[in-house]
């Protein structure tokens, strides 16, 4: 592979070699020193493996461009790999670059179910299972839409769904992801480029040149002769790393878990609530993730304020014409917001396989041989419940501030809210019957209001998703 990159003017292989690490395994090592921000190495454009590539190789190209709908970006690029891996002469560079792969991966959708079910209750769980069903799908689709067309191209006992899942995983675990200056993206991998491991020592030190077509690695801190050189993935969650690259890191400070917000359309007021959540940079369905230093992040809150707004606090919104969302709408709604929480991260705890202390002892006493699959799921399962442990602690405190009167947070919106007749603000709120949306005093003050009102209450109530009666 080197002999190959070397010759289409790759940049600084001289000053690497590829080694094999204690803990990491294969990886790259100096051969001089590097200050932080020094150019390592340099990929050209034409080495690398890119959808683009894909569609101009002149015997796999028009079988990718006849795909209706066209394949992924994953697809493309997975399909591009195992075309390589089965041509048997032709493609050298390219050949000698698969065989520098590593022949299987330790990925979760390869655990076997005892593994797995180490992290039950886990997202990394459920999307797993979701994984090995969706790839399953996604074969049978491309063995009709490319495979079947094109036999002499696509032998099936070289394109099995096993080696599929390779491919997918060689993809996952290989690829760069970078934003182009016009907004588009470019998904690529880069020989040699791709043996780099991971640290959250280093800073973001891989680039690509658009105009050139070009990828880059700099030094991501200072290296000395000898030095294992790594890129950083970015801060990740071990679920992400087990899933995507095979591994994790204990005691990992990027763990999280992904909370999902959902509300049926049919749910009462839902469109009105549903201008709301898109005014607060929200939707209908939400995922949040959770972290260690934020276990309970604003837009959990504001989502479910929204959800759980009855008629007249959604009244009170349209009138003030704000995003009341960063404060508490009225105790009765914090209360609730935050029973649901305590509720469901408790449901949540309880769901999993095994519990923390459980977890904590058995790896404490080598249950799970380290650096395995079991012990990887073991160490993700930790993540996911020391994040959800310290969102639920912090939602019982929010409870306990709001239940005794002493919430940091501002005063219901009803108690800002004045009559829209005489400007007192009402002991106790009263919305106009027909639009739920402008408060009065009481029957008295409404009848004083209505001919002033009549006229903009039907709009109000049609805008504000309410039925007239």
């Amino acid at each position: 592979m080197e002999s190959w990159l070397k010759l289409s003017a790759a940049v600084g292989l001289d000053d690497l070699e590829l080694a094999d690490f204690p803990v990491t395994g294969r990886g790259v090592r100096t051969l001089r020193r590097f200050k932080e921000g020094e150019r390592i190495l340099t990929i050209p454009c034409g080495n690398l493996w890119t959808v683009e590539h894909a569609y101009a190789d002149p015997l796999l190209g028009p079988a990718l461009r006849s795909a209706r709908p066209p394949l992924s970006v994953e697809d493309t690029l997975a399909t591009y790999i195992l075309f390589i891996r089965s041509r048997e002469s032709g493609y050298e560079g390219l050949r000698s670059h698969v065989a520098a792969f590593p022949t299987s991966y330790s990925s979760s959708i390869f655990f076997a179910k005892e593994e797995l079910e180490v992290c039950a209750g886990t997202s990394l769980y459920t999307i797993t299972k979701q994984l090995d069903r969706s790839i399953e799908d996604d074969y049978r689709a491309l063995v009709v839409r490319v495979l079947g067309q094109y036999r002499d191209l696509f032998p099936l006992d070289k394109f099995t769904i096993e080696d599929y899942k390779w491919a997918l995983c060689t993809v996952w675990s290989r690829a760069m992801d970078f934003v182009l200056p016009n907004g588009n993206s470019i998904r690529l991998l880069a020989p040699f480029a791709d043996m780099l491991n991971h640290s959250s020592e280093v800073k973001p030190c891989h680039v690509y040149d658009a105009s050139s077509g070009n990828l880059s690695v700099l030094a991501g801190k200072d290296y000395e002769a000898g030095d294992q050189v790594f890129i950083c993935y970015g801060p990740i969650s071990n679920s992400r790393f087990l899933r995507l690259y095979g591994f994790v890191v204990p005691g990992n400070p990027n763990d999280s878990y992904d909370l999902v917000l959902a509300t049926h359309p049919h749910a009462p007021s839902f469109e009105q609530k549903h201008e709301l959540w898109v005014s607060a940079g929200l939707d209908s369905t939400c995922t949040i993730s959770l972290t260690l230093t934020d276990p309970l992040p604003k837009n959990v809150l504001r989502y479910l304020r929204i959800q759980r707004m009855n008629e007249s606090d959604l009244g009170v919104i349209a009138l003030q014409q704000i995003d009341a969302t960063d404060e508490k709408i009225s105790d009765s709604n914090e209360a609730e917001v935050l029973r649901f929480l305590v509720e469901s991260f408790c449901r949540l705890l309880d769901s999993f396989g095994t519990q923390l202390e459980k977890l904590e002892e058995q790896l404490a006493e080598g249950v799970y041989p380290s650096g395995g699959n079991a012990w990887a799921a073991a160490h993700v399962s930790l993540g996911e419940q020391r994040v959800l442990r310290l969102a639920r602690k912090r939602a019982e405190d929010l409870l306990s501030a709001v239940e005794s009167g002493s919430g940091n947070v501002r005063g219901s919106l009803s108690a800002l809210v004045r009559c829209a007749n005489c400007g007192k603000v009402p002991a106790q709120l009263m919305l106009c019957g027909r639009c739920k949306a402008v408060p009065y005093c009481g029957r008295t003050c409404q009848v004083a209001h209505y001919k002033e009102h009549k006229p903009i209450c039907r709009n109000t109530a049609s805008r504000s998703g309410f039925e007239m009666k």
